[in-house]
């Protein structure tokens, strides 16, 4: 079982925040009163949350109770609680001028059902935003599945699907049955890394989690060295040494 590590995450907070940011000011209510924001981490995002809307009652949930922890502790002034998103959403008993999601459901399967569910959550008139990063045909994502699936460690690496996703037609259909207006778009972000370590520290805050939690602790570092020696591979060094890191990113703001 994966175990989030908040510190790992907030390696590169700047980066991993501009999206939230991005996908916040996209939101055209200018005073909801309520706001929930599901996989909040380590609170990072709901605080973005609440910089734009001060006055809004916001509740960040997110299933990890080590995220749950940091983001109470790196912002005490704001509400937090551990909620399984997978699950039943009215268990949570109100509903919501916006509900928020960033970087989020790509852990959560059947989308369809799942925004559904949260738009049911919404006032009327409400708001649904949603990022999510959509980085499986990106040479970081496509050489972790064929490291795990090499002959060095496919005995080992038995990771079941662990990320959930929808073609972009087909989040297009699921937004139009289930909201009034919804626009959606696609931003591709382009990181400075100052190394490949450095994109190894990235994903071994994400989505190398699922990955690594099936190994037992004395092959962990083995399997992190054969993924960096495949990053160097597919990821060249520029002129000054820094590398160029895609990460494109899918949008949709829906109307109730």
């Amino acid at each position: 079982m994966k175990k989030w590590n908040a510190d790992q995450y907030l390696m590169f907070k700047d980066e991993r925040t501009q999206p939230a940011k991005d996908l916040a000011s996209q939101i055209y209510l200018d005073q909801p009163t309520s706001i929930l924001d599901i996989g909040c981490g380590p609170g990072n995002s709901t605080a973005v949350l609440a910089e734009r809307y001060p006055d809004a009652d916001i509740l960040g949930i997110d299933n990890s109770e080590e995220m749950v922890t940091a983001a109470c502790t790196n912002y005490p002034h704001l509400k937090f609680q551990r909620f399984d998103a997978e699950k039943d959403l009215i268990s949570l008993g109100q509903t919501y001028d916006v509900i928020f999601s960033n970087a989020c459901i790509q852990w959560i399967p059947n989308h369809e059902k799942l925004i559904k569910d949260m738009m049911s959550l919404l006032n009327n008139g409400g708001v649904l935003a949603v990022q999510i990063p959509m980085i499986w045909e990106e040479p970081l994502h496509k050489e972790l599945k064929a490291l795990a699936v090499s002959d060095k460690w496919a005995v080992e690496m038995r990771v079941a699907e662990c990320f959930y996703h929808l073609g972009y037609e087909e989040y297009y259909d699921v937004l139009a049955e289930n909201s009034s207006d919804f626009r959606a778009w696609e931003t591709v972000y382009m990181h400075r890394m100052q190394s490949h370590e450095s994109i190894l520290e990235w994903y071994r805050g994400t989505a190398m989690l699922p990955y690594l939690s099936v190994l037992p602790e004395d092959k962990k570092h083995s399997f992190e060295e054969d993924y960096w020696g495949r990053l160097k591979v597919v990821y060249t060094e520029q002129k000054n040494g820094e590398i160029l890191f895609r990460f494109p990113r899918f949008f949709f703001v829906a109307v109730k």
